[in-house]
């Protein structure tokens, strides 16, 4: 990883008392220009941090995740197909604040994450996370959700909805819909998985106005399947 020039690795200590240095100029230092910063949370092996950049070379790409085995495909696929405006990012999600300043950032993607059905707390559309994304997403900036989790998107538009954000779109099945959106038709290895087994996939976005935020109170139902776990299974 530290081979890669598109590659930025950060320790806990080194974020312990200060921000870093890249907030607020990463796109003077890093990428060298001032098209807009998309941001994917939770990026695994990039595959949809580089299949954005490639569908939208308008915007920079950047994706996070605190593994980089994983990462490390998305940056040498980054590399070798020069994608300049592609970079990744390895620190832990809840300190992405430390990164980025307030309207640096125009969209968060978020992909097939964990729905942390037991913790609340530890959902990437839980109200502790949107609170956290308003730090640094401009005005009007938009939340993407795609999964394969009815629970996760059941949830989130609740969430959505208890809060009173503007849903830019909402799609209970992607595919079966007849979606012709190229950027939702970008599969990454875990939803080809999915599909595979015949499992719709779900997608909504919006926008989390600054207001304060609280937490939907409703049940419901979780998702059964993923008892069988995801290392299982394979895709040819």
């Amino acid at each position: 990883m530290q081979s890669f020039s598109n590659v930025l690795q950060v320790t806990f200590s080194q974020l312990e008392q200060y921000d870093h240095p890249m907030k607020g100029n990463w796109n003077r230092d890093f990428f060298h220009n001032q098209k807009p910063i998309v941001l994917e949370l939770g990026c695994g092996k990039g595959e949809y941090t580089t299949g954005l950049a490639e569908a939208n070379p308008e915007n920079n790409y950047i994706g996070i995740d605190i593994k980089g085995a994983r990462m490390w495909k998305g940056a040498k696929y980054a590399t070798d197909n020069q994608l300049f405006n592609v970079g990744f990012l390895r620190t832990h999600i809840e300190m992405v604040d430390r990164f980025f300043a307030l309207g640096e950032v125009s969209e968060i993607w978020l992909t097939f994450p964990d729905p942390q059905m037991k913790k609340v707390r530890k959902r990437l559309t839980s109200t502790r996370f949107i609170e956290l994304y308003r730090k640094f997403l401009k005005p009007g900036g938009i939340v993407h959700l795609k999964t394969d989790s009815r629970f996760q998107f059941l949830y989130t538009r609740e969430m959505v909805l208890a809060n009173g954000f503007h849903v830019v779109e909402e799609l209970d099945d992607v595919y079966g819909n007849g979606s012709t959106d190229s950027i939702l038709s970008i599969k990454t290895f875990y939803e080809k998985q999915w599909l595979a087994r015949g499992i719709t996939i779900k997608y909504i976005s919006f926008i989390p106005h600054q207001n304060e935020l609280i937490e939907p109170e409703v049940d419901i139902e979780e998702d059964t399947y993923r008892s069988f776990g995801r290392g299982a299974l394979t895709v040819d």
